[in-house]
């Protein structure tokens, strides 16, 4: 039987997986077109492209945040027509330390979708060689099942401030509101934690091993448990990343506050702090 992969792979683990559904979400929040072009350069053979506005996304309406979850059956029904089935393997990749591949990961768990993995190293990690052809597509037949990953919207997590511990994935200055170079507003939710996402990484890119994620991930919860853990950033997306790391260390069952900072601030009636 096949190893299944649930939380990260290596480039080695996976050139040597016989059957895999591949997705590069490369992605750039300051030009939204260039993860396409550097997918159209070269990317890991077979692999298709997904955008993280177009198909990562629902339409945004000003106060539902910047990247908000799409309609959880049409996303299904996506990546049915990209190849996924019940059971298949996929690995999602990126070049930017695995931030986009995150939000992919968490959502494919979040229509029930468990056998999915983040390249540990993103392109940088892989030595078999690039290409520039468009995949054949063999579509499936997926149906959205149980959500292996759960979310929390405003109003409950407000209604929860103080029996909850909420991670800020974003960098440290914007979390204290020095600088806001996206969202209207700059700050933080009230009584959130900060932990860059960036951090769960080693100098060579990758993760931190699991012992070293999951002590760190500890002493930032204690005395919370996982399931008392909700993550933010600004759009939703870097958050994912801290969910996996804990996942990789054994520590799942954390929310996501999928509007974050960029849904929080853009109600005025919301309490929001600095510093």
């Amino acid at each position: 039987m096949t190893k299944s992969y649930q939380t990260l792979i290596s480039a080695s683990e996976l050139q040597a997986l016989p059957d895999v559904l591949l997705i590069d979400v490369g992605f750039d929040l300051a030009d939204t077109t260039a993860g396409e072009r550097a997918y159209a350069a070269g990317h890991l053979p077979g692999a298709h492209y997904l955008h993280l506005d177009r198909d990562l996304s629902a339409p945004k309406t000003g106060r539902n945040g910047r990247h908000p979850l799409p309609d959880r059956a049409a996303f299904a029904q996506r990546m049915g027509s990209l190849g996924l089935r019940a059971g298949r393997q996929v690995v999602t990749y990126d070049a930017q330390g695995g931030m986009y591949a995150a939000r992919l990961w968490w959502m494919l768990r979040w229509i029930g979708h468990a056998n999915v993995a983040v390249l540990d190293g993103g392109c940088t990690a892989w030595t078999g060689g690039l290409s520039t052809e468009l995949p054949a597509t063999r579509a499936g037949n997926f149906e959205p099942g149980e959500a292996l990953g759960a979310s929390i919207d405003a109003d409950t997590l407000q209604a929860r401030l103080g029996r909850l511990r909420l991670i800020d994935a974003r960098a440290p200055e914007r979390f204290r509101g020095e600088v806001e170079p996206l969202d209207a507003k700059a700050g933080h939710i009230p009584g959130a934690s900060n932990r860059l996402f960036k951090n769960n990484l080693g100098p060579d890119g990758r993760f931190k091993s699991a012992d070293e994620l999951r002590a760190e991930f500890t002493a930032l919860t204690a005395p919370y448990v996982p399931s008392e853990v909700v993550h933010q950033c600004g759009s939703g997306v870097t958050a994912c990343h801290n969910l996996l790391a804990m996942a990789h260390a054994g520590l799942g069952g954390s929310l996501l506050y999928p509007g974050s900072w960029s849904e929080w601030s853009a109600d005025p009636a919301r309490p929001m702090a600095q510093g």
